[in-house]
């Protein structure tokens, strides 16, 4: 299946005002806003839906609000989603909207939806980065930092869901859609990449360590780890927390920096993240902090 990335994710919140503040100093551009919430996107088009956790036209919750309502991949066309409309209509219901997105549900429940890429070309400038032994990137008198830029997120990177059953959930995306396991924490947690993709992961799935499933966690790509750090900086100075970070993970090599966010899980700032084609041999760790980062700040905290 040609799944080239993530779309949208849509989100029912219980503070629409808050929301609103997050995503704009977050630095996501809103493109649509009223007053039951927002569409905020990076620059390449991906976006986040915002809504009030009330509002009835939805798809159902896994898990009380403020939560995940629904996940949107993009596909390379039509003919690919009819293709996973036809697949996954041998055992689930599946509705294709007015809108030509299709619309079904994953084996933990949750609400997923394909429609062609919305990803557009876009500028930004690349990262020049100066290592000694080699000749300069930058060229003189051209300086690397700068205290009042602003950093923009680039494109939807990543989603992590709490799943009941890793396993099951793990073949529904790789038997039913395609996705190829790239790493694993082992009994812990499966990093998935769709077919349309080398990154190392658009999915991950988390075994739930209580009671209730739902998000885990969004990320955006932003340009370096520079960028993670100065964005996150900036973030934190507006008045939201950190949850984890800054570091750099050990499985997909990308900086990463998470603040707890008011959609029912955290947010994370990422770059530089590794790429794999098909070549390359799932690794596999038990999970825990020498696992999980090559360098860190801050300590994560199991969230619902």
């Amino acid at each position: 299946m040609d799944i080239t990335g993530l779309n949208a994710a849509v989100l029912g919140v219980e503070d629409v005002d808050a929301s609103k503040r997050y995503c704009a100093d977050f630095g996501l551009a809103t493109v649509e806003r009223g007053a039951e919430g927002l569409t905020a996107e990076a620059l390449d088009g991906t976006h986040l839906v915002v809504r009030a956790a009330s509002d009835t036209s939805l798809p159902a919750s896994v898990a009380p609000p403020p939560n995940l309502r629904e996940t949107i991949w993009g596909v390379g066309d039509k003919s690919v989603v009819d293709a996973i409309g036809g697949e996954l209509s041998k055992d689930r219901q599946v509705k294709l909207g007015a809108d030509g997105v299709l619309r079904s549900y994953d084996d933990s429940g949750y609400p997923i939806a394909f429609a062609p890429s919305c990803r557009r070309p876009y500028r930004a400038e690349p990262i020049l980065i100066n290592v000694p032994g080699f000749p300069p990137q930058r060229p003189p008198n051209q300086v690397a930092c700068d205290p009042n830029a602003p950093v923009k997120p680039r494109t939807f990177s990543h989603i992590v869901y709490f799943v009941p059953d890793l396993e099951k959930a793990e073949r529904f995306y790789v038997e039913r859609l395609g996705f190829i396991v790239t790493d694993r924490f082992t009994g812990c947690g499966s990093f998935l990449r769709s077919a349309g993709t080398i990154e190392h992961h658009n999915l991950f799935l988390m075994k739930v360590p209580h009671a209730t499933i739902g998000l885990n966690h969004i990320a955006f790509h932003v340009g370096s780890g520079h960028e993670v750090m100065q964005a996150g900086t900036l973030f934190e100075r507006k008045g939201w927390k950190p949850f984890w970070g800054p570091g750099r993970h050990i499985f997909g090599s990308n900086y990463f920096w998470y603040f707890n966010s008011p959609f029912g899980g955290a947010m994370e700032f990422d770059a530089d993240m590794d790429v794999h084609d098909d070549s390359w041999t799932p690794r596999e760790a038990e999970m825990g902090p020498p696992t999980s980062a090559i360098w860190q700040f801050g300590t994560p905290l199991a969230r619902r």
